[in-house]
């Protein structure tokens, strides 16, 4: 008779299998399950981060008589967002008058739209190289060149730059006409006013000027033509990281930046006296409210725009026509927007723009090709020039993106044995021809329209041979996850639940290994096939490990034939309420799993999911032990604290109070597990988690060397915040108590006693002290709630496993005696368990989105690190975020740990199964990269 439990639980008996054969059988899927994500992780780079850039291509220069300007000067803000620039302040006045008075009076404004990720990095080389960055520099820092691009720069006859260590060596450091300088490292100081970076670049920049007075061979370079003069100008975005956009530091950053705009004006006017000088004043990415960028949200993507000077149209009444002259725009927010009342520029025309159009309008300025790797579209709305030169300008932009296509056509068409063209442009020839006939004749306005719309096809057609191998791949890595998951299904039934005996008998037979040998034949024929193939079609290494992983796992499948077909036929010829059960728990698992991946972008969600939890799970409670116990009251209790979190704001707001109470707050849980710990003998329901069956009193050294560890991060969390806020250093002797505070309280969990809740409560106060130190607001009460709801889930399971334990009791020996164990005391595992690693993953989860929105890294404060570190660091400081964001994790999964064992499940089992539901997740997670 089968149990009561469905598939999982069916009649336990003894297991035909080996040991031996287990353990090999792991070690090879573990091997096989990192190989297989860090191959399949990898495919996200070749699928949706392909490099854009191809070589091979020839500059195209527009056919001017003369170009409108001899030089231009690029000012960029980083981290200046366009509301904090166009509006006014609280008394009403202008942070930037003297760009304000440009925009009114002398030049063209806009917003500049970028597109994530909105770092420093990307944002520069999509307005200096007109493209949008390769993501696969982030394994670079944003530092480095993963692949060699063209840039305006390289165009010029000359480039002067000064800024960032972190940007102008990206492209200057190898560009022999450039005359560069950065600062160093260390000025960026997240501990003071960072304004001072803005001021050093310009200093430079007028100390060339003063050095041509006494240099002739500088003052010559000086006076040719094709010049670009580049200033990064850091300090908007140093001030907010520390301060935030709207503190008085980074406002008033913005009228720091604005008067540096107007002494360059002013300096070059006066040197060159020519009006030939063309200016550009734009910022590569905003600023949260909380002090971070990099996601698309438009605080981040919006960033001010304003052009001037030679060969730039002066101020237009605002018109019915659009904004813009495309309507295509990189990011996926409303553009063309009207313009927000308080910026006061509604009778004032705006031409948006994407950030890579800036590379082609500086080109253009400059009379230069555009960067052969631009996918910029030049706005018209800026040039000054006649009709015939505009449409020679347009022509010369859709030349440049028309030979990016030619070039990615004719690589694609050499490497494929069957090659689909982009058959919109399949007589792109024509076209040209067309246009240059229509040019001939001085029909511009007709010249003008197919030539915008040959450039939009163009960039169709690029996007076309960008994901020309989409399908293929995303359907060889779906196959490939499926194959995974139906391959560790098949171990868990036949290691660890009662099947192996029930079900899959004889399953190293001599026959079903001749029948193995033979599929494993054709697996090597069929890859051999395929391996050809892609030989043949020049195709990525990674494009051969993709169908290898994949032909392999579906090669064991098939292998396993003769036991899924018993599986199936057991299946068929069972008890239908056990069928039901099996469907009912299936479709409640992926629920959950559909739950947990729209939580990544809807936090709320766990509101709602802790809600309910805390009362079915106090219901079930009430209706199996008494009240009196305490036990569901406390678990409903835990759940709806915790639901709190993830109603509060991602942007976490600066309490330090909070952060000291927190402290407070650990240490009595603390306490309060320590003393159920020791006061657990007439409790039945907490036995099995505390230590009653000590001789003698254990030492509370430990517990008050933790405690008092937590307290002192407590005051250090108010010393250097305080010093932090009075726009002091952080202090040598702070930074190192904090470092070793949080070092050796990590180390002492090491020493606990080896019993469930008191080992929990060490690891518990052992991390608090570094969490503490890494907290800036409610995200230290997180901590304690979410280490409450994981009592409450001990409890809960301690419960039913005495329910348990009382039943059994109670029945006759003969049932009793029908339990089967695997080694080592571990029983099988039941359909009921499924419920183990469901909650685990929900907690896991919930350790992320209690404090922030994992759908953006940058939800994260980067703040929380200034305490260790103040100096820009971006790998150091992102280690320690990471670092914070694990230390929920780590609770979680101890706790995970201690409740297998505490129910004697198989631990490597229930850590399969997570692994299973991760990836049934990871399926839907590949479509929506």
């Amino acid at each position: 008779m089968r149990g009561s439990d469905g598939i999982l639980g069916m009649k336990e008996g003894e297991r035909n299998r080996s040991d031996k054969w287990v353990k090999r059988r792991e070690r090879w899927l573990v091997i096989l399950g990192i190989t297989l994500h860090a191959v399949y992780m990898l495919s996200i780079f070749d699928i949706y981060f392909k490099t854009p850039i191809v070589h091979g291509m020839h500059p195209v220069k527009p056919r001017f008589k003369a170009p409108p300007a001899k030089r231009l000067v690029l000012l960029v803000a980083d981290g200046l967002r366009a509301d904090k620039f166009f509006e006014p302040d609280s008394e009403g006045n202008h942070r930037a008058p003297f760009l304000r008075n440009i925009i009114k009076n002398r030049g063209r404004w806009g917003v500049s739209h970028a597109r994530p990720p909105t770092e420093s990095r990307p944002g520069h080389v999509s307005i200096i190289a007109g493209f949008y960055e390769d993501p696969s520099a982030v394994t670079k820092g944003w530092k480095a060149n993963p692949v060699e691009f063209d840039s305006v720069f390289n165009q010029s006859r000359h480039t002067f730059a000064y800024g960032s260590p972190d940007i102008v060596p990206i492209f200057c450091g190898a560009l022999p006409h450039s005359t560069w300088k950065t600062y160093p490292h260390e000025f960026e100081d997240f501990a003071t006013d960072a304004s001072f970076l803005d001021e050093w670049s310009f200093d430079q920049f007028q100390s060339l000027l003063n050095r041509s007075a006494q240099d002739p061979e500088l003052k010559e370079l000086l006076l040719q033509d094709n010049l670009v003069i580049f200033l990064h100008l850091l300090g908007c975005d140093s001030n907010g990281h520390a301060h935030r956009p709207y503190s008085s530091i980074y406002l008033n950053n913005v009228k720091v930046v604005d008067h540096i705009a107007e002494r360059v004006y002013t300096l070059l006017e006066n040197y060159y006296k020519d009006n030939r000088t063309s200016y550009i004043f734009t910022a590569d990415h905003g600023m949260s409210d909380k002090g971070s960028h990099g996601d698309g949200h438009p605080s981040n993507t919006d960033t001010p725009l304003v052009v001037w000077g030679a060969g730039v149209k002066y101020p237009k009444p605002i018109s019915s026509s659009n904004n813009s002259d495309h309507g295509v725009f990189v990011d996926e927010h409303a553009h063309d927007m009207p313009t927000p009342v308080d910026w006061g520029l509604n009778g004032i025309e705006r031409v948006d723009v994407n950030q890579a159009d800036i590379a082609p309008l500086m080109s253009t300025l400059l009379g230069l090709p555009c960067p052969v790797n631009s996918v910029g579209n030049l706005p018209l709305g800026y040039v000054d020039m006649i009709e015939a030169e505009e449409v020679e300008a347009v022509l010369a932009n859709t030349k440049q993106i028309l030979n990016q296509f030619l070039c990615k056509s004719k690589i694609k068409q050499s490497n494929s044995l069957y090659f689909k063209p982009f058959k919109q442009l399949a007589h792109h020839s024509a076209a040209l021809e067309h246009i240059e006939y229509l040019i001939s004749i001085r029909d511009y306005g007709t010249a003008m329209m197919l030539a915008q719309n040959l450039r939009n096809l163009a960039l169709k057609g690029l996007q076309y041979f960008q994901t020309y191998d989409w399908l293929m791949l995303m359907t060889v890595i779906t196959l490939g996850y499926i194959g995974w998951i139906i391959c560790l299904l098949l171990h868990i039934l036949q290691s660890y639940t009662s099947l192996a005996g029930d079900v899959f008998k004889n399953p190293h037979d001599a026959w079903q290994r001749n029948n193995k040998m033979k599929v494993y034949l054709f697996g090597c024929v069929l890859m051999g096939a395929i391996s050809v193939v892609l030989f043949m079609e020049h195709s990525p290494p990674l494009y051969h490990a993709y169908f290898s992983m994949t032909v392999f796992l579906w090669t064991q499948i098939v292998g396993e034939y003769q036991l899924i077909k018993t599986l199936c036929r057991w299946l068929s010829g069972g008890n239908y309420n056990y069928i039901i059960k099996i469907l009912a728990s299936s479709a409640v698992s992926i629920f959950i799993l559909e739950f947990l991946v729209n939580s990544f972008t809807e936090r709320k969600l766990y509101t709602w999911c802790f809600f309910i939890m805390g009362i079915v799970a106090a219901f079930y409670l009430f209706q199996a032990i008494p009240w009196k116990s305490g036990i569901p009251i406390y678990v409903c209790c835990a759940c709806w604290f915790l639901s709190v979190f993830t109603l509060m704001p991602a942007e976490i707001p600066d309490n330090n109070g909070l952060v000291i109470a927190s402290g407070a707050i650990i240490v009595i849980i603390g306490a309060a597990a320590r003393w159920l710990d020791q006061h657990s003998e007439g409790n039945k329901y907490w036995l099995r988690i505390s230590y009653h069956k000590m001789e003698k009193p254990r030492s509370p050294v430990l517990f008050f060397l933790q405690a008092l560890l937590v307290g002192l991060s407590s005051v250090m969390v108010s010393l250097s915040t305080s010093h932090r806020k009075e726009k002091q250093e952080l202090h040598a002797i702070h930074q190192l108590i904090n470092w070793s505070i949080a070092g050796f309280s990590m180390v002492l969990p090491l020493f606990s006693e080896n019993c469930l809740l008191s080992r929990l409560t060490s690891i518990f106060l052992g991390f608090a002290p570094s969490f503490l130190l890494l907290s800036i607001g409610y995200e230290a009460v997180f901590y304690g709630a979410l280490a409450l709801v994981l009592v409450a889930w001990i409890l809960f399971e301690n419960t039913i496993l005495h329910l348990m334990m009382v039943k059994k009791l109670s029945a006759s020996m003969k049932r009793t005696g029908e339990i089967t164990m695997l080694e080592n005391d571990v029983r099988h595992l039941q359909l009921s368990d499924v419920r183990i690693p469901l909650i685990f993953l929900i907690l896991f989860n919930v350790a992320f989105f209690g404090t922030g929105n994992f759908a953006s890294i940058a939800s994260f404060e980067i703040s929380s690190v200034y305490r260790f570190i103040t100096v820009f660091s971006p790998f150091l400081m992102a280690t320690l975020l990471i670092f914070k964001l694990f230390i929920p994790f780590m609770l979680v999964i101890c706790v995970f740990s201690a409740i297998t064992k505490l129910l004697q499940v198989p631990r490597v089992g229930c850590y399969f199964l997570v692994i299973l539901f991760s990836d049934v997740m990871t399926i839907h997670f590949f479509f929506l990269v």
